[in-house]
Protein backbone atom coordinates (compact mmCIF):
# COMPACT_ATOMS: atom_id res chain seq x y z
CA UNK A 1 0.00 0.00 0.00
CA UNK A 2 1.47 3.42 -1.27
CA UNK A 3 2.17 6.68 1.51
CA UNK A 4 0.08 8.62 -0.79
CA UNK A 5 -3.45 6.67 -0.71
CA UNK A 6 -5.10 8.79 2.04
CA UNK A 7 -8.46 8.55 0.56
CA UNK A 8 -11.21 6.47 2.14
CA UNK A 9 -11.49 4.76 5.61
CA UNK A 10 -8.70 4.05 7.44
CA UNK A 11 -7.71 1.85 10.00
CA UNK A 12 -9.53 3.63 12.78
CA UNK A 13 -12.63 3.39 11.01
CA UNK A 14 -12.68 -0.31 10.38
CA UNK A 15 -11.65 -0.77 14.63
CA UNK A 16 -14.42 1.09 15.47
CA UNK A 17 -17.16 -0.90 13.39
CA UNK A 18 -15.91 -4.57 13.85
CA UNK A 19 -17.64 -5.91 16.69
CA UNK A 20 -15.58 -9.33 16.84
CA UNK A 21 -12.77 -7.10 18.17
CA UNK A 22 -14.00 -4.36 20.07
CA UNK A 23 -12.47 -5.23 22.97
CA UNK A 24 -9.23 -4.71 21.38
CA UNK A 25 -10.51 -1.76 19.53
CA UNK A 26 -11.14 -0.28 22.78
CA UNK A 27 -8.13 -0.81 24.31
CA UNK A 28 -6.17 1.05 21.35
CA UNK A 29 -8.42 4.05 22.62
CA UNK A 30 -6.33 4.49 25.72
CA UNK A 31 -2.69 4.83 24.25
CA UNK A 32 -1.80 7.87 22.21
CA UNK A 33 1.28 5.68 20.70
CA UNK A 34 -1.63 3.11 19.13
CA UNK A 35 -3.58 6.05 18.31
CA UNK A 36 -1.37 7.71 16.29
CA UNK A 37 -0.65 5.11 14.38
CA UNK A 38 -4.76 3.64 13.83
CA UNK A 39 -5.33 7.68 13.20
CA UNK A 40 -2.81 8.56 11.10
CA UNK A 41 -3.86 7.88 7.23
CA UNK A 42 -0.17 8.58 6.05
CA UNK A 43 1.60 5.78 8.25
CA UNK A 44 0.70 1.95 6.90
CA UNK A 45 0.69 -0.67 9.76
CA UNK A 46 -1.25 -4.10 9.80
CA UNK A 47 -3.26 -4.27 12.85
CA UNK A 48 -3.59 -7.83 14.69
CA UNK A 49 -6.62 -7.51 16.27
CA UNK A 50 -7.64 -10.37 18.56
CA UNK A 51 -11.05 -11.81 18.46
CA UNK A 52 -13.16 -11.08 21.82
CA UNK A 53 -13.43 -14.42 22.57
CA UNK A 54 -9.50 -14.45 22.38
CA UNK A 55 -9.33 -12.08 24.96
CA UNK A 56 -11.95 -13.34 27.49
CA UNK A 57 -10.54 -17.06 27.32
CA UNK A 58 -7.33 -15.49 28.64
CA UNK A 59 -5.82 -17.26 31.64
CA UNK A 60 -5.06 -13.76 32.91
CA UNK A 61 -6.63 -10.22 32.03
CA UNK A 62 -4.71 -8.01 29.64
CA UNK A 63 -3.03 -6.10 32.13
CA UNK A 64 -1.37 -8.47 34.16
CA UNK A 65 1.90 -10.14 33.38
CA UNK A 66 2.52 -13.89 35.14
CA UNK A 67 5.64 -12.97 36.13
CA UNK A 68 4.48 -9.46 37.61
CA UNK A 69 3.25 -12.34 40.20
CA UNK A 70 6.08 -14.44 40.09
CA UNK A 71 8.58 -11.45 41.13
CA UNK A 72 6.24 -9.75 43.30
CA UNK A 73 3.64 -12.03 44.81
CA UNK A 74 -0.19 -12.32 44.68
CA UNK A 75 -1.01 -9.99 47.21
CA UNK A 76 -1.65 -6.27 46.15
CA UNK A 77 0.57 -6.32 42.84
CA UNK A 78 -1.65 -4.24 40.92
CA UNK A 79 -2.51 -2.18 43.77
CA UNK A 80 -1.51 1.54 44.46
CA UNK A 81 0.47 3.70 42.41
CA UNK A 82 3.01 1.38 41.67
CA UNK A 83 0.56 -1.03 41.22
CA UNK A 84 -1.40 0.65 38.45
CA UNK A 85 1.57 1.91 36.74
CA UNK A 86 2.52 -1.57 36.32
CA UNK A 87 -1.10 -2.97 34.70
CA UNK A 88 -1.44 0.48 32.58
CA UNK A 89 2.29 -0.48 31.11
CA UNK A 90 1.34 -3.85 30.99
CA UNK A 91 -1.78 -2.92 28.89
CA UNK A 92 0.03 -0.88 26.69
CA UNK A 93 2.38 -3.00 25.77
CA UNK A 94 -0.12 -5.71 24.86
CA UNK A 95 -2.08 -3.06 22.58
CA UNK A 96 0.88 -2.21 20.95
CA UNK A 97 2.13 -6.21 20.50
CA UNK A 98 -0.76 -6.13 17.88
CA UNK A 99 0.45 -3.49 15.77
CA UNK A 100 2.75 -3.89 13.16
CA UNK A 101 4.81 -1.19 11.55
CA UNK A 102 4.67 -2.70 8.38
CA UNK A 103 1.78 -3.03 5.46
CA UNK A 104 1.34 -4.35 2.98
CA UNK A 105 3.77 -7.37 4.72
CA UNK A 106 5.12 -10.56 3.22
CA UNK A 107 4.88 -13.82 3.81
CA UNK A 108 7.49 -14.92 6.36
CA UNK A 109 9.45 -10.94 6.18
CA UNK A 110 10.26 -10.46 9.98
CA UNK A 111 8.38 -6.90 11.13
CA UNK A 112 9.22 -5.52 14.61
CA UNK A 113 5.26 -4.13 16.65
CA UNK A 114 5.09 -1.20 18.36
CA UNK A 115 6.23 -2.91 21.97
CA UNK A 116 9.42 -3.85 19.40
CA UNK A 117 8.89 -7.71 19.26
CA UNK A 118 9.95 -9.18 16.45
CA UNK A 119 6.88 -11.33 14.11
CA UNK A 120 6.33 -12.95 11.18
CA UNK A 121 3.25 -14.84 9.19
CA UNK A 122 3.50 -18.13 7.67
CA UNK A 123 0.76 -20.19 5.68
CA UNK A 124 0.41 -23.87 6.36
CA UNK A 125 -2.24 -25.82 5.28
CA UNK A 126 -4.52 -22.73 3.81
CA UNK A 127 -4.13 -21.07 7.23
CA UNK A 128 -2.26 -17.49 7.59
CA UNK A 129 -0.65 -18.08 11.48
CA UNK A 130 1.53 -15.77 13.07
CA UNK A 131 4.77 -16.49 14.66
CA UNK A 132 5.88 -16.87 17.62
CA UNK A 133 3.19 -18.25 19.30
CA UNK A 134 1.56 -20.33 16.30
CA UNK A 135 -1.45 -17.42 16.42
CA UNK A 136 -3.89 -18.80 13.77
CA UNK A 137 -5.55 -15.62 11.79
CA UNK A 138 -8.68 -15.77 11.19
CA UNK A 139 -9.42 -13.49 8.17
CA UNK A 140 -8.59 -9.89 6.78
CA UNK A 141 -11.15 -7.68 7.84
CA UNK A 142 -10.15 -5.34 5.91
CA UNK A 143 -7.90 -3.27 3.70
CA UNK A 144 -8.16 0.19 3.89
CA UNK A 145 -5.60 3.49 2.84
CA UNK A 146 -3.31 3.27 5.75
CA UNK A 147 -3.19 -0.60 6.34
CA UNK A 148 -4.86 -3.97 7.15
CA UNK A 149 -6.64 -5.24 9.75
CA UNK A 150 -6.32 -8.87 10.60
CA UNK A 151 -8.26 -11.10 12.93
CA UNK A 152 -6.98 -13.44 15.41
CA UNK A 153 -8.39 -16.69 17.34
CA UNK A 154 -5.59 -16.20 19.90
CA UNK A 155 -3.63 -13.40 21.48
CA UNK A 156 0.34 -12.61 20.81
CA UNK A 157 2.39 -12.60 23.85
CA UNK A 158 3.94 -8.89 24.48
CA UNK A 159 6.61 -10.04 26.54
Amino acid sequence: MSNANTDGPIVADILSKTRLINTYASLTREFESALSHINNPSKNITILAPRNSAIHNLPHKPWENPEDYERLGEVNVYEGREGKDRAQGNLKRFVEAHIVSVCPWGEGVEAETLCGKKVRWVKEGGKIVIEPGHIEVDHVAEKVANGEVWILNGVLDPR
